[in-house]
This record gives structure tokens, C-alpha cells and sequence, in this order.
């Protein structure tokens, strides 16, 4: 295993267990490194501080264990059975409504630049660093070994996730089985989830347990599901006796895959509309008692900030100008870069902007399966408010 050595001081971080080194911290590296290869981090004193994988990046290291020990298939299974095991403990592993969740969630299970999704016995592998994907089949020897029989397929989405010239090099693929989509059940709702053809791994399991709070608010009402992907809120909202669901998104293919899963669960009251959701909420004419606001990210980097605020307010300002008195907004962002109290600040000020008095009922988060680890604390994205609006 190659050494890679820090400047004095930057060992800090990886003492408070933070698993990221940074191309600036290095002070010196023995030999030529790959990209992918596995390699030890020193302190300016000599002393060890992890093991992880290396990329010429500005991330240089992802460190997937701050303790010496031998990383072979042995420490690939006690990794993916620990993560397996909390999501027994949490309830979503071995649920009897629900068979779909988040098995790896980076960084926050010991496995950075690893997501894993499950999706009723089919598991979706997407790699975010080289040097995991160069371990997927030690990856996907150890889920044949914690699920045994429960394993149907191991699919690779790697391709778009991997960086530069090697995501484009490479493709998407079965590891294990082959089974290009299944119809899962989250609490009691049905959805079809096309890993191959999808978004990500196919299905936003973030928000499993925002959807099943809308569904308490929904009973007798008219909602209306902006940026809808494939219609999880619609679904929650429609099963749970809204009187009309109206579903939004500027995807073809997104509104294709919302219209199956709103048959799929026999929804009576349902409507899809292709087109751009500012557009939509500027246009029209119906009085919604529920409007949701879940869009992509605004922004990747920082330097995007300010034009991510801007979306956010005026998304913010125009759902609150065409929501019915007492109605409720839930809104959300995705966007790294935009913390809590930024999005709290500026919706707040959409509120103003919009000349409409409101009242915070739940802030919302991402689910226990996408666990925030309090050391990378960059593993907390998603914040969200449902607002009452006066």
C-alpha cells in the first residue's frame, strides 16, 4: 500500500474522523499513484491516520477507515452487513410496507463515494469515486452474502456519476441477475422503479417520510406536485382521498412514469402536465389547498449560491401567491450549498415578497436510510419546511 503524507497541521481533520483529504493538504505521495489505488495517509510526525482511496482530484483521499487493518473481502462484507444491519435497526430493512430503501449512503456508512440503493431485493450500485467502483465485485460478493436468496440483481449506474474521461469510458451494467425494473411498495403505495432508463438510481427514496406526512394533510384536498419525477407525492396524496391531484414536470419521460404509477395505484382524480412548473404556477387558474416544491438542485458550487437563492425565493414567492387561504405549501431544497437557515431565510422572505402572513408547521429532512453523520457534515442535503399559509 503507497504512503501519502500531509503537511503539518493538516492532519486535524482526519482526526475528528472527517474522511476527506484534500489535494492541498499533501505534502509528498511515494511513487506514481493511480487513480483508484488504495493508499495510506501519514501525518507530518509519522503518525497514521487512514486508509482510503486515492483520485487526482481535489478530494485526493476518500478515507474508508481510520484504523490499520487489512482491506480485503473480509473488510468489504463487515462493511455492507453493518450498513445492512442499521437498516434493520431503523425499521426499513425487513419491513412489511416497505421494501425499498437506501442500503449505502456514502461517507455516512464508512463507504465514501458509494451509494446503494435497494429496491425489493434489486440493488442499485452507483460509484461517485474510481476507486469504489474498481471494488464492485467485492462489493457485490458481500450483498450476495448478507442477502443470499433475497438477491436478485446488482446493477451498475455508475456511468454517470464517475468523473471525466472514465465515467465516459465505461458503461452501465448488470454485476449480478438481470432485471431491468420492478414495482415496489412504499407504505402500502406502489411505485415502478426503472434503474436503467431513470433518474440516479431510478427513485428518490429521500423523501419517504415527507410523502407519508403529506398523505395525513391530503384527505379532501386539491394538491398540486411541481418538479413531480415520477409522481411519489401525487401517489401518497391521491391514495390518500385528495380530491384532485395535479402533477408538473418539464421531463416527457418524467410525466410518462408519473401517468404509470398513478395507474399502477388506480388513482381516479389525477392529471399530468408536461411543462415548466414557474410557468405552471404563473398560468394557473385552479385553487390548490397543497402545493409541493421539490426541484433539482439550483446549484453545484458555491460561486452558483446567490442565482440558487433567487430560484428559491421566486418558486417560493409564486406557489405562496397562488395557494387558497389556509392552504399549505411543503418546500424543499436539495442544494448542498444552501443551508438550513439560508432556505429558511429565504422563504421567509418569498412570504414578504408575496405579501402573505406564514406559519411553520414541520421542518423536514432526509430520512434515517440517508444518515447525517455529525463528523461530515456534508452529508446533510436535504431541508425542507411545510408551511401553513394565511
Amino acid at each position: 500500500m503507497k504512503k501519502i503524507n500531509l503537511h503539518n497541521g493538516k492532519e486535524l481533520p482526519l482526526h475528528r474522523k472527517h474522511p476527506w483529504v484534500f489535494s492541498g493538504a499533501i505534502k509528498s505521495m511515494e511513487g506514481e499513484i493511480e487513480d483508484g489505488e488504495i493508499v495510506s495517509v501519514f501525518a507530518a510526525n509519522k503518525k497514521f491516520l487512514g486508509i482510503g482511496h486515492y483520485q487526482k482530484s481535489s478530494i485526493s483521499v476518500r478515507v474508508f477507515s481510520f484504523t490499520e487493518v487489512e482491506i480485503d473481502e473480509q473488510f468489504w462484507f463487515d462493511k455492507i452487513k453493518k450498513a445492512f444491519d442499521y437498516r434493520v435497526t431503523i425499521g426499513v430493512a425487513n419491513s412489511k410496507s416497505t421494501n425499498a430503501y437506501r442500503l449505502v449512503f456514502g461517507e455516512s456508512d464508512g463507504l465514501p463515494g458509494l451509494i446503494i440503493d435497494f429496491y425489493d431485493g434489486n440493488a442499485v450500485f452507483q460509484a461517485h469515486s474510481i476507486g469504489m467502483h474498481l471494488i464492485r465485485n467485492e462489493i457485490t460478493d458481500a450483498l450476495k452474502k448478507v442477502y443470499g436468496k433475497n438477491l436478485k440483481t446488482v446493477y451498475d449506474k455508475s456511468k454517470e456519476s464517475l468523473p471525466g474521461e472514465y465515467g465516459s469510458g465505461m458503461k452501465n451494467g448488470f454485476l449480478f441477475g438481470e432485471n431491468e425494473n420492478c414495482v415496489i411498495t412504499e407504505n402500502g403505495n406502489k411505485f415502478l422503479v426503472d434503474w436503467v432508463n431513470g433518474q440516479k438510481t431510478g427513485f428518490f427514496l429521500d423523501q419517504r417520510e415527507s410523502r407519508k406526512l403529506l398523505g395525513e394533510y391530503s384527505k379532501g384536498k386539491k394538491v398540486l406536485n411541481t418538479f413531480c419525477y415520477t409522481g411519489g407525492f401525487s401517489v401518497y396524496a391521491g391514495n390518500a382521498g385528495a380530491t384532485l391531484v395535479h402533477s408538473t414536470d418539464s421531463s416527457k419521460r418524467a410525466i410518462e412514469l408519473t401517468e404509470k404509477n398513478a395507474e399502477l395505484n388506480e388513482l381516479k382524480n389525477h392529471t399530468s402536465f408536461c411543462e415548466d412548473t414557474f410557468d405552471f404556477l404563473e398560468d394557473s387558474t385552479e385553487d390548490y389547498d397543497i402545493v409541493i416544491l421539490d426541484p433539482p438542485a439550483f446549484a453545484k458550487h458555491r460561486e452558483a449560491k446567490h442565482n440558487a437563492v433567487k430560484g428559491y425565493k421566486r418558486l417560493n414567492a409564486l406557489a405562496m401567491k397562488k395557494i387558497k387561504p389556509g392552504g399549505i405549501i411543503f418546500t424543499f431544497s436539495c442544494t448542498q450549498v444552501v443551508d438550513k437557515t439560508l432556505f429558511f431565510n429565504t422563504v421567509t422572505s418569498a412570504a414578504i415578497e408575496a405579501g402573505r402572513e406564514i406559519k411553520i408547521l414541520h421542518y423536514l429532512n432526509q430520512p434515517a436510510d440517508h444518515p447525517i453523520n455529525p463528523l461530515h457534515q456534508e452529508s446533510e442535503y436535504l431541508k425542507g419546511l411545510v408551511v401553513y399559509v394565511a
